[in-house]
């Protein structure tokens, strides 16, 4: 979600920003939103112009925020103000972000100029059959997931399609995609590694 704009901007003072963050780390829900309405703007139009992508600006956005609630105890009020460290922090998970971005593309665009593999040995009997079988356990755990999960699954390796194609296909929310995709890793595992 893009963020509002912030109440009219006070100056910052390090006691009350101190004050804040340990509120933060402590588990404060309200802290967090007054930390919210008071940084984020700035975060995301930061992830923006460094990403250039509304969708992905808004990823980074949540991501600065939860690493704010995880590491609100090292803020350090002598090295800036808390508006500087959330802003740093949002644009580090923006590069990071970008990098990952072109480092997928190029991987991307390198398989598609290499030409498919060729097996030069005869196929063994013995491996095809097994090859069979774990085909089949690999249907059968499928079956097992809920319909929701094994939509994500089948989407993403049958199809290739990433989290957000995903989302933007069935309509679901990007974080139900990811949460569906992570349980039903976890049940596949569970399931194939009884067999």
């Amino acid at each position: 979600m893009v963020p509002s704009d912030p109440p009219a901007t006070r100056a910052s003072d390090p006691a009350a920003d101190r004050a804040l963050l340990q509120q933060v780390a402590l588990g404060s829900s309200e802290a967090i939103r007054v930390l919210y309405a008071r940084c984020a703007r700035r975060a995301w139009a930061v992830a923006l112009r460094i990403l250039g992508s509304r969708a992905d600006a808004e990823e980074v956005l949540q991501e600065t925020f939860l690493e704010v609630w995880r590491r609100a105890r090292e803020y350090d009020p002598s090295r800036g103000g808390v508006e500087t460290w959330v802003t740093t922090i949002a644009r580090t998970r923006s590069i990071d972000r970008k990098r990952a971005l072109g480092t997928v593309a190029r991987i991307a665009e390198d398989a598609a100029h290499q030409p498919p593999p060729i097996s030069s040995a005869p196929v063994d009997p013995s491996e095809a059959a097994a090859l069979g079988q774990e085909q089949a356990r690999v249907a059968t755990a499928l079956r097992e997931l809920p319909p929701e999960q094994r939509t994500v699954v089948e989407l993403a390796y049958f199809e290739g399609l990433s989290q957000r194609e995903i989302a933007e296909r069935t309509g679901d929310p990007l974080g139900t995609v990811k949460t569906r995709a992570r349980l039903a890793l976890e049940k596949l595992a569970s399931l194939l590694g009884r067999g």
